[in-house]
């Protein structure tokens, strides 16, 4: 058994702006050196220009581009005789 506590993970907190979480955490893994408002200025400049220029709600296209990015296979090595294959598995949702 561990001796010290188990860390407690704090909850993702949704966007201020389009009040979701995919957007929080986009603007968490652009964001360097700690400069968050940085980040959001360019995500939310990039779904203004979404807006104007394509004329569709930019959470949609931004959920799209999401999914379109996610694996849907990946491998795992497997052995079989002397040698290693690298066999695809569906990736879990």
């Amino acid at each position: 058994m561990p001796r010290r506590k188990k860390v407690v993970r704090r909850p993702d907190v949704p966007d201020a702006k389009y009040k979701s979480r995919n957007v929080a955490r986009f603007t968490s893994k652009l964001m360097l050196d700690g400069k968050r408002s940085l980040a959001e200025r360019i995500i939310y400049d990039a779904f203004d220009a979404i807006e104007t220029k394509q004329k569709r709600a930019p959470l949609d296209v931004f959920e799209q581009a999401l999914k379109n990015a996610t694996p849907t296979v990946e491998v795992k090595p497997r052995r079989v005789g002397g040698s290693t294959y690298q066999v695809p598995i569906d990736v879990r949702r």
